[in-house]
């Protein structure tokens, strides 16, 4: 009974935060969460990491550390979709079946799948962000990286499709996972190349990932201004 109370207390707080949240919109942040939240918009920026890897590293470390990042996202995704949630079961936001649906913001009818939590979403984009971090150990590309992160989960606060809750927890999992899997990669790599330790130590053009970044998220600035005119 007490172990139930308390979920329907957590589950309330979530709840609130969410609505709060959601609330907050207007035309020109409807297309510029929907654009951020994509994959394919990213891919340049992806392709950065892997220059950065190829620009520093023997190409068997490069293979292993591209495996490692691999390995992150499949535990990440796997976790969140194929275990834990059709356990838990939780609605999403945005499904017709939950009793506040009449309450959440949508944008363009985008409703995501029947269940949400925990967020493969923010898995996936916390698991990238700490591998980088914990691979490249660069200050401001760790600080764009984590952000870059933590705004690809608030969009879908804004789109109505998970909880804070949600994205909590698949934050930690894939978190966990990118530090993990790093780790091992790391090991791994200083097998292969010992090399590999001085290496990491004085990474060169790491800062082309948030270039890319930054001009992508400039060129959805320029496309949500326009398509909100």
């Amino acid at each position: 009974m007490i172990h139930s109370e308390i979920v329907q207390f957590l589950s309330e707080i979530d709840t609130n935060i969410f609505l709060s949240f959601n609330g907050i919109h207007s035309p020109f942040w409807d297309y510029f969460m929907s654009s951020f939240t994509g994959k394919i918009i990213w891919v340049p920026m992806y392709a950065t990491i892997l220059y950065i890897l190829l620009r520093n590293f023997h190409w068997k470390v490069v293979v292993c550390y591209v495996a490692a990042i691999a390995l992150t996202i499949t535990f990440a995704d796997q976790m969140c979709s194929s275990i834990i949630r059709p356990v838990v079961a939780r609605l999403r936001p945005a499904n017709p079946d939950n009793p506040i649906v009449d309450m959440v913001y949508i944008v363009n009818g985008y409703r995501g799948g029947s269940y949400g939590f925990p967020s493969c979403h923010a898995a996936n984009s916390l698991g990238l962000a700490m591998f980088v971090v914990f691979l490249f150990r660069k200050r401001w590309l760790s600080i764009f990286i984590v952000t870059w992160a933590i705004l690809n989960c608030y969009t879908r606060i804004y789109l109505g499709v998970h909880y804070p809750g949600d994205l909590l927890v698949g934050g930690i999992i894939g978190g966990f996972g990118g530090w993990l899997f790093c780790t091992i990669a790391h090991k791994i790599a200083i097998y292969l190349e010992p090399s590999t330790r001085t290496k990491r130590k004085d990474i060169k053009q790491w800062s082309v990932t948030i270039y890319a970044g930054l001009l992508t998220v400039l060129g959805i600035i320029i496309y949500s201004t326009i398509k909100s005119w």
